[in-house]
């Protein structure tokens, strides 16, 4: 049991238990431990993300252009490796790898149309693939859901009001359609972007990094995840990960109009995620030992 009173089955528990227990003293020196529990918190949140860009950088750098082993099929392995891994030591829960398989599934079906419309392309060969898609590509979109997963889980989130079923399903349905759609009819992603404002203008997460419960909303907290997924984006292309149409020349800034695309595919995620960890409401407040409550402050 962790001390937001959550059942897990990961190591990290005993790890986040330990720091949580730490005392340091009020005031600034206790909001500063506060963020950099947050940043850990984050970091070990987005742990096969950021190992999955680290591999991107460093393979694009330094691995041998005469290797028996193609790249990307390099990285399909190693991508898989790490996958079997967080699951092997108990850093990722088994339900959170469920959602990540289906996401991973979402992307490469994506995938498949986007390279045949040529959206983007894959400029390296490879064994390990569907038609023009490498398998590794899948692994990019599930590193977005077992973000998604993991952040959920480790700041216990609770979101109110949350909009009833079955309109966030429906929304997200619409949402997926949509990316391949407007290929031959209009794109109608502003009336999708309105929806989302229009169901979850309310909605308030409510997340809990150490002592006492933070809240921000929603439609913001998907906002700086989508601005994070179009920088590491960014570093991805770089690294020759897939390239645009207007980076074949050279390298070139990722549009900003991909942030959008960005929002709208995150929350299809947050929608796979909230299958498995179902949305509740924030908990009553109870006092923090040694803080006065909010009445007597």
């Amino acid at each position: 049991m962790t001390s937001h009173g959550r059942v897990t089955n990961t190591r990290f528990t005993r790890i986040r238990a330990r720091l949580e227990s730490y005392a340091p003293p009020p005031g600034v020196r206790s909001w500063l431990y506060e963020l950099a529990l947050f940043v850990f918190k984050q970091g070990w949140a987005c742990l096969f993300g950021a190992l999955m860009l680290l591999l991107l950088l460093v393979t694009h750098f330094a691995y041998p252009a005469d290797a028996a082993l193609a790249r990307y099929d390099f990285l399909t392995l190693a991508a898989l490796t790490i996958q079997l891994g967080l699951l092997a030591f108990r850093l990722e829960t088994w339900s959170e790898a469920r959602v990540i398989l289906a996401f991973h599934v979402v992307g490469t079906v994506m995938e498949l149309f986007k390279t045949a419309h040529g959206s983007w392309l894959y400029p390296e060969p490879s064994l390990l693939r569907i038609g023009g898609v490498p398998l590794f590509s899948g692994f990019m979109y599930a590193a977005v859901g077992s973000y998604i997963a993991r952040v959920w889980r480790i700041f216990d989130f609770r979101l109110e009001p949350y909009p009833p079923s079955p309109w966030p399903e429906l929304l997200a349905a619409a949402i997926y359609i949509n990316f391949f759609a407007h290929h031959w009819l209009p794109d109608v992603r502003l009336a999708l972007f309105a929806g989302l404002a229009l169901l979850f203008w309310r909605t308030r997460v409510n997340f809990t990094v150490w002592r006492e419960p933070r809240q921000m909303p929603l439609l913001f907290g998907w906002l700086l995840v989508a601005l994070f997924i179009w920088l590491a984006e960014n570093l991805a292309t770089f690294a020759q990960a897939w390239t645009y149409p207007h980076q074949q020349d050279g390298w070139q800034l990722v549009p900003l109009t991909k942030l959008g695309a960005w929002y709208l595919l995150m929350y299809i995620s947050f929608i796979l995620v909230a299958a498995v960890h179902r949305p509740r409401e924030a908990k009553a407040r109870t006092p923090v030992p040694g803080r006065p409550s909010a009445a007597r402050r």
